[in-house]
């Protein structure tokens, strides 16, 4: 009777090790659709509309690239540095340029903006009356012990 309990438990064991827990899809049945479609007048257009040139890149319907910016055309006589001052040890020295000031204010650093003039320091605030009763000084509730 031993005997049997114990062949049965090798065989549910190595059934169990034989069957993998999760199915494995099967690749090779399906591919994904690409990102494009070419007409047939062979022009590329991808998924949203928007026409291609052959390099892949969306053209409008004058033909110039949409999207592309030329950064170092947009960033030209721009001196500001997030960085500026502070010492970057690869090069050696301190951060060229300026610090970007606020958007609002008469000029850059802290405390400049609109209103700041009329913020009292903590000198000329009032004096705050003591809550009353303090919490330490409250008696305990009836029946608290």
């Amino acid at each position: 009777m031993a005997a049997r309990r114990i062949m049965a438990a090798t065989f549910g064991v190595s059934l169990l090790a034989a069957c993998d827990p999760l199915p494995q899809p099967l690749y090779s049945e399906t591919t994904p659709p690409p990102a494009y479609r070419v007409q047939p007048s062979g022009l590329r257009v991808d998924n949203e509309g928007f026409q291609m040139d052959p390099e892949g890149y969306r053209i409008d319907k004058s033909g110039a690239r949409v999207g592309v910016i030329d950064v170092p055309a947009k960033t030209a006589g721009d001196n500001s540095n997030a960085v500026a001052g502070y010492y970057i040890s690869n090069t050696g020295s301190d951060a060229p340029g300026r610090v970007a000031s606020p958007s609002e204010g008469a000029g850059s650093g802290v405390g400049t903006g609109p209103g700041a003039a009329n913020v009292p320091t903590p000198s000329q605030m009032p004096q705050q009356a003591p809550i009353a009763p303090a919490p330490g000084n409250v008696p305990p509730p009836a029946g608290y012990r």
